[in-house]
């Protein structure tokens, strides 16, 4: 299985207060600090190794998690140092940890999804990147995919238009060769560089069926507690 990059660096502004004193991967939802959560079903999902790309309150991430053995997983660290990188920074900044091949996650996220189904996917797809996605119809956030029988045909974050009825779920897979031409130690956005494979034809589309959930706001903080308590009552 793929090494799985967790994207966990930002400021975590829309979670505040909450977050003026941990990073939003530590926030507890139903009991537990997030990243437990991503941790163990990600170990339970076969994936065996983990980069944690950090930035803000990187540390106390580090302090809990440690090398990830409690959950059965090896975890090492990428930390943005004193700038803060954005997510394709951070990820270009990580490269030498990663391999060849690798799986993008937010760390605000939590995907009920079989991971080595889309790792197949990625390898059938020979493109330099996939992107799970999910028939949102501007339910979940705004979407900014438009998927055409199968066959992603644009990912448009930052200018949305109105044939966009997917939405990005969360999980990539992509060749490190994609993060080549852009610059070391400086910021940007993964959502970019998704942007311009899209344009090329370069960026495959996996559907996927079950919705995620995100501890990016107060409102999907509430969702993700009501998911795993009803989970856990079951």
């Amino acid at each position: 299985m793929f090494t799985v990059a967790i994207l966990a660096g930002g400021l975590a502004t829309r979670l505040r207060p909450i977050t003026e004193t941990i990073p939003k991967s530590l926030v507890t939802v139903s009991s537990q600090p997030f990243i437990n959560r991503q941790l163990t079903f990600l170990s339970d999902q076969g994936v065996s190794r983990v980069v944690l790309c950090v930035g803000y309150l990187g540390n106390m991430i580090e302090k809990v998690v440690g090398t990830g053995k409690q959950f059965g997983l090896s975890v090492c660290y990428a930390p943005d140092g004193p700038t803060l990188l954005g997510t394709g920074g951070a990820l270009k900044k990580a490269l030498p940890l990663l391999g060849e091949y690798f799986f993008v996650l937010y760390g605000d996220s939590f995907l009920p999804i079989n991971f080595l189904q889309v790792q197949q996917a990625y390898v059938h797809s020979k493109q330099q990147a996939l992107m799970t996605v999910l028939k949102n119809d501007d339910r979940w956030d705004k979407s900014n995919v438009v998927l055409t029988n199968g066959r992603l045909v644009e990912y448009n974050k930052r200018d949305p238009n109105p044939d966009m009825t997917y939405i990005d779920y969360g999980l990539g897979v992509m060749s490190a060769d994609v993060l080549g031409p852009y610059p070391a130690d400086k910021p940007f956005d993964l959502a970019d560089v998704y942007h311009a494979l899209s344009k090329k034809g370069q960026l495959a589309g996996l559907e996927v069926y079950e919705r995620f959930y995100e501890i990016g706001s107060h409102e999907g903080l509430k969702e993700a507690e009501d998911y795993f308590c009803s989970k856990e009552k079951a």
